[in-house]
């Protein structure tokens, strides 16, 4: 009996790795691709590890936090615009936040990194790494809370 538990646990294991290996999402590509070499040599290391390696920067520590300038939060890789500045909040979670992003220009991913799903924000055009949504936004707009990393943005008047 105890060979029997053993032998059906070794299958489901094997048909379970079957089935996620076959069903897991295809790798996308994006509209600007490069190496990792090639990134770090145009990122700086932050950048690279915010952007490339979906790290996350100190709570409070980018200048973007108090910013209130017209204008729109660009892709510091590939300077696609992301976020409107009138789309900009103060959540107070130490990182620059947004009720949503400019429609087409950042993806919506999971990751499980933490050990739970959580919404991931990627650049559309070049897949970098942003930050993740979560559902504690203004109620007033769209109840959503894009809490983005400073250094993946750069910032235009335009």
């Amino acid at each position: 009996m105890k060979n029997i538990f053993s032998l059906l646990v070794v299958i489901l294991m094997i048909s379970c790795n079957g089935i996620a290996q076959t069903s897991s999402k295809e790798k996308k590509t994006y509209t600007i691709e490069k190496t990792n070499a090639e990134w770090k040599k145009e990122l700086t290391a932050k950048q690279y590890y915010i952007l490339r390696e979906a790290g996350t920067e100190k709570p409070f520590s980018s200048s973007f936090n108090t910013n209130k300038t017209k204008g729109t939060y660009v892709c510091a890789a590939c300077e696609t615009p992301l976020y409107k500045s009138e789309y900009k909040y103060d959540s107070g979670s130490g990182w620059p936040s947004f009720d949503r992003a400019i429609k087409k220009n950042v993806e919506l991913d999971v990751d499980y990194k933490i050990g739970y799903a959580r919404t991931e924000l990627k650049c559309n055009t070049c897949g970098g790494h942003l930050g993740h949504s979560f559902d504690d936004g203004p109620k007033n707009t769209t109840g959503k809370r894009h809490c983005i990393n400073g250094d993946a943005l750069k910032f235009t008047t335009k």
